[in-house]
């Protein structure tokens, strides 16, 4: 490992100098409740918040809800099965997940599954687009999904219990609860989602024989004042799946997947008028059992324990906000085809905003890395933000972002052709953004032009003696336009809401100047609702454009458009209770597509929710 001390004593005296400063007294009870502070103070770009409307419409999966409401182009191996993303035409290992403040990415493959996150269990949920390596660690290159808790010290009791049911004999159980008072506050949320899942194969006689799905997802968090300085908050995340996995339209499959995912995190906050110290310790657990052929007992595995503690310190005063942090974490791994394995990480963090006057404000950010098994670059970020009233702004901002190598990618043990190489290095990326935001009463608009150049993007490729390994070979470069427009219209009982965004995306590979695969040009999505009284009905667009399949473009998949549209309601009950109902038909027009060769996604189907809350 690298001598770390000059930049770590660096870092802490940068802290202590601002440390000592004083300013007015404000109010830092509402941002220690917010765990994720960095996304609110230190994030230039467009940050997009997607409320409990959009979450209601399509919360049983992060996959259904970026698919109707984001840029993001969702890779899918039929429904409900693995789930990745392509943010600004990255690949699914640059895109972070942050939970609770923290990255979750997997240590083996680098990525996130999107089906295994259940939106409606979160309090708030958000997008933010562009590179953020220095506040959120590897993978953020092309952009960050961030899940977060939230408590309420207040005294309430809420109580949710959603029931639904439909097409392929879909069955989902949601129950959560809020429970607390002005010193503690309890959240609990519980999910069930079982399937047979097989959906017609349209312009086919063929079916989705082995899709079948059962998965549960709890998540949990408690939050205690222990004085009027000191806040404790504990949160905690499990996935339990069971997944048979899709064939394809040419090869049946007969495969199972079985996985577990377990977060825990405990933060403690000491705060006053103008400093705030958290400290966090965390432990992450995955593992999943993969069986080729799900009527034998025969199977490969992976697990990893990471174990992580974080100490955080942020000073503000004046128009000066400072942010030093230092992240540890040791993580374990094994497996079939993996080695036993530790990685220790050792990363610094400082960020520094500062508003120049009510028009102007400008951050700088910096973050190195110290590893055992690779050498992680120093990475940093530039921005500034002009707002030039109260309807207009405009933000610029450019950074050097990053992701290491995954478990597989160094240690993947030698045998059956292929083998991981541990001389392989941490992708890199530079990036520059412009945007401009206007903000009206009824409409806001937003449109953003970003540039990316990664080098040492990795690849599994045969090396000369015909063996699968990683390498990093490949350079490449991602432009393009991302525009929003949002409609608001209220007259009396009526209300109407119409959301649309497009985006406009070029990736290419410098080496072949190609188009990287699995990127559409034109994405588009749509939401209209209107609600009248009790009553709403609405209508989601989702339009992607033709990806190719191979690295040298000589096959493609064909675009697709596709279109749900439901209706729903409350019905009056005595007392406390409300009843939700909601009628939704998916795939509208029965549209025949696919967003990954040869695994065809559903045809028209129902599904009908009944909502209890008190």
């Amino acid at each position: 490992m690298r001598d770390y001390r000059p930049f770590l004593i660096i870092l802490i005296l940068l802290c202590t100098l601002f440390g000592n400063a004083q300013q007015d007294s404000i109010t830092v009870l509402d941002e220690v409740i917010l765990t994720d502070v960095r996304l609110l103070h230190f994030s230039s770009g467009k940050v997009n918040v997607l409320k409990d409307s959009l979450v209601d419409r399509n919360g049983s999966s992060l996959t259904d809800l970026l698919q109707f409401n984001s840029s993001i182009y969702l890779k899918e191996n039929g429904l409900g099965m693995i789930s990745s993303p392509s943010f600004r035409g990255t690949n699914a290992s640059q895109t972070a997940v942050i939970w609770n403040g923290i990255n979750i990415n997997s240590q083996l493959t680098g990525q996130v599954d999107f089906n295994t996150i259940v939106p409606r269990n979160y309090g708030s949920i958000s997008i933010r687009s562009g590179g953020g390596s220095v506040q959120f660690g590897s993978g953020a290159i092309g952009g960050s999904i961030h899940l977060n808790d939230v408590f309420r010290f207040n005294k309430h009791s809420d109580h949710e219990l959603l029931l639904g049911y439909g097409s392929f004999d879909t069955k989902n159980i949601n129950y959560r609860t809020s429970v607390g008072s002005e010193k503690t506050t309890i959240g609990f949320g519980v999910n069930y989602l079982v399937s047979n899942n097989d959906y017609k194969y349209l312009d086919t006689d063929k079916r989705n024989e082995n899709g079948a799905y059962e998965n549960v997802n709890i998540n949990g968090n408690i939050g205690h004042q222990l004085s009027e300085k000191q806040l404790l908050k504990f949160y905690h995340n499990t996935f339990i799946g069971d997944r048979d996995f899709s064939g394809t339209i040419t090869a049946p499959s007969n495969s199972n997947y079985k996985d577990i995912n377990v977060r825990n995190l405990l933060e403690w906050s000491h705060f006053n008028q103008n400093r705030i110290h958290r400290v966090k310790a965390g432990y992450l657990y995955e593992k999943y059992k993969y069986f080729d052929n799900k009527d034998r007992e025969d199977f490969s595995f992976g697990n990893t324990n990471t174990f992580l503690v974080n100490y955080d310190y942020k000073v503000h005063f004046k128009n000066i906000l400072l942010n030093g942090i230092a992240d540890y974490s040791h993580i374990t791994g094994d497996g079939t085809s993996i080695e036993k394995v530790k990685r220790k990480t050792l990363a610094t963090t400082f960020l520094f905003k500062q508003n120049l006057s009510e028009k102007i404000s400008y951050g700088v950010n910096l973050r190195k890395e110290f590893v055992n098994d690779y050498n992680s670059p120093l990475v940093y970020g530039l921005d500034v933000k002009y707002v030039l009233n109260l309807s207009h702004s405009v933000h610029l901002n450019a950074s050097k972002n990053y992701r290491i190598p995954t478990f597989n990618e160094i240690y993947w043990v030698l045998g059956g052709g292929s083998g991981g190489n541990p001389d392989v290095k941490p992708e890199s990326s530079l990036q520059a953004e412009i945007g401009y935001t206007l903000n009206k009463e009824k409409y806001t608009f937003h449109w953003a032009a970003f540039y990316i150049a990664s080098e040492d993007l990795i690849q599994w490729r045969p090396n000369n003696d015909g063996i699968w390994t990683p390498t990093n070979i490949n350079d490449a470069s991602n432009y393009g336009l991302e525009v929003s427009l949002k409609l608001e219209e209220k007259w009396g009982a009526h209300h109407l809401s119409w959301k649309n965004g497009y985006g406009f995306t070029k990736a290419m590979n410098n080496d072949t100047e190609n188009t990287l695969m699995y990127v559409p040009e034109h994405k588009a999505n749509s939401n209209l609702s209107y609600a009248f009284g009790d009553w709403l009905l609405f209508y989601q667009l989702s339009v992607n454009g033709s990806v190719f399949i191979t690295s040298d473009n000589s096959e493609s998949l064909p675009g697709y458009s596709i279109s749900n549209l439901g209706v729903g309601g409350n019905i009056k009950t005595k007392g406390k209770l409300i009843v939700e109902t909601m009628l939704q038909v998916n795939n509208l027009f029965n549209k025949n597509y696919q967003n990954v060769a040869y695994r065809p996604m559903p045809n028209r189907n129902v599904q009908l929710k009944l909502k209890f809350k008190i």
